[in-house]
């Protein structure tokens, strides 16, 4: 008889991952669905990444890679670190993963122990706390709340911080709430974070190309070089080029950590496709000039998305300065009842018959760690925003 392992009986199947599951299924049973909660932009990925792939593979470059990746693509991470971060990693201090989320599992697997804790802003995406239990340590969420922009407060985070604090979780811009932390907020941070000796840093920049308006995006390292050597700076290829399929993501950090990380992937999943590799490396060294031109589409589709939000009944909606989603506040959506019976207790109930009656699927504020709130992600066509838009609010306004 089959048993789940003690180490995943608290660990949940993302929300975000099962809405897009339950999503495939009722479009193939032919239902017609808005999909808004999936964080995959719908750009292509670059030409000339594709290109290089295919070269890569007609030249041979199919055999087993090294376990922290290929020299060219590590070379490349090491121009973009000095070209967009200003900081410098040797080579054996950057490593390949499977996507920027095993650089993570690898990371706290490295380094955790029973008891440590990993101190997490709140709301987060979802696998920074699972991540956390599997590895053995206890989340510990810190509240980023709305009336602060959902930013981390330097004193907030000072007030959690333990003798069993492991790590520290950022991610500026965040994922459900496109806040970005200014650089001096990010300098109040940091100077915490140097009073605690103790403490691990881990940096998930994976937006970082995606700040709009007057927001200035700041990495932890690059702020504070002296918490350098306890930082790791987490990034991919995923968001900023479109390649989640590639399945490339990417770290800086001390080369102790960056070897015991290593070994963790070895006994894991090995090396990286070289084929994707191939494509990463044309990615961070080709034509930059995109990045610019997909945020600036990114925060037109910001702009009617939350303006569209605001005019929904009990409905309110931050606007964000990063990323690609919008976390709205449904307070005033909670306690009615939606035109089909439902019973609106919390932001679950909201977007469970969002999804049931309007065909329209997001993702609860509960599964990022606060409510009651939702998230919508615009890495979609602006006609399916508008629609998912007008659909909500539909759905609120028959709310009674």
């Amino acid at each position: 008889m089959f048993e789940v392992a003690e180490r995943l009986r608290n660990v949940k199947v993302s929300a975000s991952a099962a809405m897009t599951r339950k999503v495939r299924d009722l479009r193939a049973q032919g239902v017609k669905i808005v999909g808004l909660s999936s964080g995959e932009p719908d750009f292509p990925t670059p030409a000339h990444a594709v290109e290089a792939a295919h070269r890569a593979a007609l030249a041979g470059e199919t055999k087993y890679p090294p376990q922290d990746g290929i020299k060219p693509l590590k070379e490349a991470i090491q121009r973009k670190f000095k070209r967009d971060n200003n900081l410098d990693y040797a080579l054996d201090e950057i490593m390949v993963s499977n996507g920027s989320k095993q650089i993570m599992y690898d990371a706290l697997m490295a380094s955790v122990n029973p008891g440590d804790e990993v101190i997490i802003p709140a709301p987060g995406w979802i696998s920074y706390a699972d991540q956390a239990v599997i590895a053995g340590a206890k989340p510990v969420p810190v509240s980023c709340p709305e009336n602060n922009q959902f930013k981390l407060r330097a004193a907030d985070l000072d007030a959690v911080i333990t003798a069993k604090t492991k790590w520290v979780v950022m991610n500026f811009p965040n994922n459900p709430t496109g806040a970005v932390c200014s650089p001096a907020e990010m300098r109040q941070i940091c100077d915490v974070l140097l009073k605690h000796k103790h403490v691990l840093v881990m940096a998930d920049d994976v937006y970082e190309h995606l700040v709009y308006g007057d927001a200035t995006f700041s990495t932890v390292a690059e702020v504070e070089p002296a918490l350098k050597d306890r930082t790791l700076t987490v990034n991919g290829a995923s968001k900023a080029y479109a390649m989640t399929g590639w399945r490339v993501g990417f770290a800086g950090g001390p080369r102790a950590m960056i070897a015991a990380m290593t070994n963790m992937q070895g006994q894991i999943g090995s090396g990286i496709s070289t084929i994707s590799q191939a494509a990463a490396v044309a990615a961070l060294d080709g034509p930059q000039e995109m990045l610019k031109e997909r945020a600036a589409d990114y925060q037109k589709r910001r702009d009617e998305v939350v303006a569209m939000l605001r005019a929904a009944n009990g409905v309110t909606c931050h606007l964000p300065e990063g990323a690609f989603y919008v976390f709205p506040n449904i307070a005033g959506c909670i306690g009615k009842t939606s035109k089909g019976g439902r019973r609106i207790a919390n932001d679950t109930d909201f977007v469970t018959a969002l999804l049931e009656e309007k065909h329209v699927a997001t993702v609860q504020g509960a599964a990022y760690g606060m409510s009651p709130y939702f998230r919508i992600s615009y890495a979609t066509d602006m006609a399916s925003l508008r629609e998912g838009c007008s659909r909500i609010q539909e759905f609120c306004a028959e709310l009674r």
